[in-house]
């Protein structure tokens, strides 16, 4: 049970943070203004949660999903900072699309997401059942 929705919960992330990547992708293209990090949130989970194809995206931890496009968004800022020339080091490529097929699956939770540590080291986490 806790596998299952720990791996929905990977998923989901994933899931939201490729549907970022591709909203900004898309609008570059296009040649559309840039997606702002505000808007980014509304876009990809907040009207894709009211869709029948993206409605499983409730069964997660909105927590979740935010810092997934948090990840994002400080990925674009290392990118810009990079060809800027303000980021000291070597360059940063361009954000990539997370696979499926990847074995490195992180999720975050911040502290409003109400995690506690339990008695002898065990976790409850927000929508994943102990």
């Amino acid at each position: 049970m806790q596998q299952q929705a720990l791996a929905r919960a990977f998923g989901c992330a994933r899931v939201v943070f490729n549907d970022g990547l591709r909203a900004r992708r898309e609008a570059r293209v296009a040649g559309l203004p840039y997606v702002c990090d505000g808007d980014l949130p509304k876009r990809v989970i907040t009207q894709a949660k009211r869709t029948p194809e993206r409605a499983w995206l409730g069964e997660v931890s909105a927590v979740v999903l935010e810092q997934a496009l948090a990840d994002l968004n400080v990925a674009d800022r290392n990118l810009f900072a990079s060809l800027s020339g303000r980021r000291k080091g070597r360059k940063v490529a361009p954000p990539r699309f997370r696979s499926r097929k990847d074995n490195r699956q992180a999720i975050r939770f911040t502290k409003n997401a109400s995690f506690k540590v339990l008695d002898k080291g065990r976790l409850r986490l927000p929508k994943i059942a102990t």
